[in-house]
């Protein structure tokens, strides 16, 4: 419930502090005085919209804090738990707005979006105004007004998300089927290159190797030459002498030097390692050359791979060494390619898994709607009755929607009809009830929507505009049987509706210091009954409409 409202430099008020209590709560006051400053300042806190034409003249900024006990509450607790929000017996929002046009909000303590002030505020409070009269001649209204009467919330979710999945699968399946001719396209490329490549065969790290081989095969004869020559230099012969007995000739004349003394013994070590050296790179020559041979053959072969390799390369656009990871790339393209009927087929089973899922989901809702349907429709005409339009016949139209595919909002739309004369059929709101019909309308859908609301604080704001007499008797007592169920909010002009409230405040305007502020005054009997005698009577009260007035706090009181 509200516990408290605390407003300051809001519109008139400088500083507001009120707090409220359980039952029927009526507001009332003078027309102007500020009897609206009260759900104005609940919805700043809530998260409408800030207009800087709310902030006093002469303020910088204005701030609204709206206090409200959720200890019962499971929704707003499990909610702020998920925000990761304080979750105290009590929860605290406020809002502070500046000429500058900035806005600040606040959740026990922590900051918090416009949009998370809107969401929480769904869970603690739900205001009914005037001009809800006129949304109700919206039919896009009537649908959701109806599943939350019913509480239809999880069968909409089980109805919504196949249709999601529906809608997705089949404009997925639409783009394949058109894409379908440019896919055997594709295809049919796909595997021409593949089958080049299969033909070429590429092997990591092959190209390298064919290169070194040409380069070898394509010199083999001046391979052979320089080979020879390097043997004939280790081995010995008339020009170049014997490398080896070279070396070996200066080993012993260093070991010499060093037998009479001479410090050259490093240098006939190194002597001998040379010619241990020289040996082996002779023996490594010659087994290379043992494996070099002219052989044009191969040599052609060689050749004729390489061009392959460069030929496809050059025609793909990649390096020749890359030619590996295409051949591979290309084979699984080919490969899901070809798998577009299969994929077709998978895609036309899920679609009809998830319109299945949909009708039967649908189906359900569509059950509950009119179950529903039908007892809103008896409790709004017992509404009606009581508010005096036994004659009328309230009832919703559920129609099949002309369009067979699945709709996130069910496979129907809903619409309110009314009757006000006997022997007329039942037509749309806006085509049959006048300004004061609709005004009892409106109020009965609201009380009996709020009725099964499980929100705990409900707002009236003037819902009873066009109602008097005792109609109006039969509103507040229907909106003080509604506070002695949870705390029902009510600003409102008429004596007949404030009489039948537990709590009364009174708003005025007071002048002062040449500026004008606004008041809200909780009324105690004395006063309460003065103030229900200004509502009937005007300016001059009489001792007549003072007693009218305590017959009617009786009256309410005993309803």
């Amino acid at each position: 419930m509200l516990t408290s409202l605390n407003v300051t430099d809001y519109s008139l008020a400088e500083q507001l502090e009120v707090e409220f209590a359980t039952g029927m709560t009526a507001i009332t006051g003078e027309t102007g005085a500020g009897k609206s400053l009260v759900v104005d300042a609940l919805g700043m806190a809530l998260g409408d919209r800030g207009d800087t034409d709310r902030i006093r003249t002469g303020a910088e900024r204005c701030e609204v804090a709206a206090r409200f006990e959720v200890t019962g509450n499971a929704a707003v607790r499990d909610w702020l738990h998920s925000q990761d929000y304080p979750v105290e017996p009590e929860c605290l929002l406020r809002r502070i707005f500046t000429r500058d046009g900035r806005s600040r909000g606040y959740i026990n303590g922590q900051a918090a979006t416009m949009q998370q002030l809107q969401a929480l505020g769904e869970l603690l409070i739900d205001i009914h105004s005037q001009h809800e009269h006129q949304s109700l001649l919206r039919r896009d209204t009537h649908g959701q007004l109806l599943d939350n009467h019913g509480d239809h919330g999880a069968l909409l979710a089980a109805v919504a998300e196949p249709c999601r999945a529906w809608r997705e699968l089949n404009a997925r399946l639409h783009q394949r089927e058109s894409d379908r001719e440019g896919l055997a396209a594709r295809r049919e490329l796909l595997a021409f290159q593949v089958a080049e490549l299969d033909r070429l065969a590429p092997i990591t790290g092959e190209l390298a190797a064919l290169e070194r081989e040409q380069k070898l095969l394509a010199n083999a004869g001046q391979v052979l030459d320089d080979c020879r020559a390097l043997l004939a230099l280790g081995g010995g012969d008339s020009d170049g002498g014997d490398v080896r007995a070279t070396l070996y000739r200066a080993q012993q004349l260093a070991l010499g030097l060093v037998a009479v003394g001479a410090e050259v013994a490093s240098c006939a070590e190194l002597f001998d390692s040379a010619r241990i050296q020289v040996d082996e790179a002779l023996r490594e020559i010659e087994v290379f050359a043992t494996g070099v041979e002219v052989d044009p053959a191969r040599l052609q072969a060689v050749d004729d791979r390489l061009d392959s390799y460069y030929r496809l390369a050059r025609k793909h656009g990649v390096q020749p060494d890359a030619l590996t990871e295409l051949h591979q790339r290309l084979t699984v393209a080919l490969a899901e390619a070809g798998g577009d009927g299969e994929d077709l087929a998978a895609l036309r089973k899920a679609l009809a898994r998830h319109e299945t899922a949909y009708r039967n989901a649908a189906a359900a809702l569509t059950q509950a709607r009119e179950k529903t349907a039908a007892s809103f429709s008896t409790a709004v005409n017992a509404q009606l009755a009581a508010l005096g339009m036994a004659a009328a016949r309230f009832c919703v139209a559920i129609q099949a929607r002309r369009d067979d595919d699945p709709h996130p909002l069910g496979a129907e739309t809903l619409e309110f009809l009314i009757s006000t004369n006997p022997g007329q059929p039942p037509r749309p709101l806006a085509k049959v009830a006048s300004g004061g019909e609709l005004s009892r309308i409106s109020l009965a859908i609201q009380v009996v929507a709020a009725a099964q609301t499980r929100i705990p604080v409900l707002v009236f704001d003037e819902v009873d505009v066009g109602i008097g007499g005792a109609t109006a008797a039969v509103v507040g007592q229907l909106l003080r049987r509604l506070g002695a169920r949870g705390q029902v909010i009510a600003i409102t002009h008429l004596p007949q509706v404030a009489s039948c409230a537990h709590h009364h405040f009174a708003v005025s305007k007071v002048a002062a210091d040449d500026r004008t502020l606004t008041q809200l005054q909780m009324l105690a009997t004395p006063a309460r009954v003065d103030e229900i005698a200004r509502m009937l009577g005007g300016a001059r009260i009489t001792p007549k409409t003072l007693a009218h007035a305590r017959d009617l706090l009786a009256q309410g009181a005993a309803g």
